[in-house]
């Protein structure tokens, strides 16, 4: 085979060899898909030992009142989690009005919990809020306060409840209620060492990769951490209700709070069989498996595939009028 000479101004074929930079990526694909097979695995295996023909009893006869006060609780939580940006629009003083900023994080939000954070909390948030107007060190600055207002909250909750009140872990668990205890202080210490650097840190602004943050002001930092704490709160709410209060609510809300990490940890989308896998583990030694999953399925359409198809509506229409001429520029739709 002739290869041809090369042009004046090419370089001549290059030879590729097996790389770090070449077998690397390859290495990363096979162990990702191995590690999501092997949890698909787990998860198939736990499928198939369920009566679900149980479930669908359960399901069957769920109680109105407990839909209904789950259902209006879901709905507090969406709409506090929606805030969460305002704090942000009070922190860089950009002037977009409360309403579309609202709009745009509960968008997000939705679209984060259904299809991950990548998609949700920071593509989308870049995509509405640069076509809004606002410079990309805003947007940064606005969804990192609304993350770290989640994060701190998450850790100030878990902290208290770890610690003060250690759920009761199944028999035979390898990490007892006393390991369980010391990561409760280590997390409270975490987020208590926050709200005391905001308020007495003489440097107040740091940079990184460019971006320059301004430490929150104490009672801003007060703010994100209550603010974190009571939606996580609402949420156990939430399956609280749906369980029919058979199990303490404390307890409760710890399992979530350990299933939210394991979601976040294995980067399945929506934490799709991650959640119900680990309150099986945790709580079937108290509640029914049945009962576990028939909560945890209406858990999921109140809290996931409701606000997924209004999310998506309310996205459809924005991106519609961000298209017209007409229109191109102007605020969102109000919520």
């Amino acid at each position: 085979m002739n290869i041809p000479p090369a042009l004046p101004g090419q370089r001549g074929p290059q030879k590729t060899g097996m790389t770090g930079k070449v077998w690397w990526p390859w290495f990363k694909r096979t162990a990702t898909l191995v590690f999501f097979s092997l949890v698909a695995w787990l998860l198939v295996e736990q499928a198939r030992a369920i009566e679900w023909h149980q479930v669908l009893a359960s399901l069957a006869d769920y109680p109105l009142p407990a839909l209904l006060g789950a259902a209006a609780l879901a709905a507090l939580s969406l709409a506090l989690y929606s805030c969460f940006d305002l704090l942000g629009r009070h922190y860089t003083g950009h002037t977009l009005p409360i309403p579309t900023v609202m709009l745009v994080t509960f968008i997000s939000y939705v679209l984060n919990l259904n299809l991950g954070s990548l998609v949700g909390g920071v593509a989308l948030r870049y995509r509405l809020y640069s076509r809004l107007g606002l410079a990309v060190g805003v947007i940064t600055r606005v969804m990192s306060l609304s993350m770290l207002t989640n994060w701190m909250g998450y850790l100030l909750l878990a902290g208290v409840l770890f610690s003060f009140h250690t759920p009761a872990l199944p028999p035979g668990w390898k990490v007892g209620t006393g390991g369980l205890q010391i990561a409760g202080f280590v997390l409270l210490a975490v987020s208590l060492a926050y709200l005391l650097v905001c308020a007495f840190s003489r440097r107040r602004s740091f940079t990184l990769r460019n971006q320059e943050l301004v430490l929150p002001s104490p009672r801003m930092a007060l703010l994100q951490l209550c603010m974190g704490a009571a939606n996580w709160m609402i949420m156990g709410g939430v399956i609280f209700l749906l369980l029919q209060q058979k199990i303490d609510y404390p307890t409760v809300v710890s399992v979530l709070l350990v299933g939210a990490v394991a979601g976040v940890i294995t980067h399945v989308p929506a934490g799709l069989g991650v959640l119900e896998a680990v309150f099986v583990a945790l709580l079937s030694h108290q509640t029914p498996r049945h009962e576990l999953l028939a909560a945890l399925v209406v858990y999921r359409g109140l809290y996931y595939l409701a606000p997924l198809a209004v999310a998506t509506a309310a996205f459809l229409v924005v991106e519609a009028r961000a298209r017209s001429p007409a229109t191109a520029g102007a605020p969102l739709p109000q919520a």
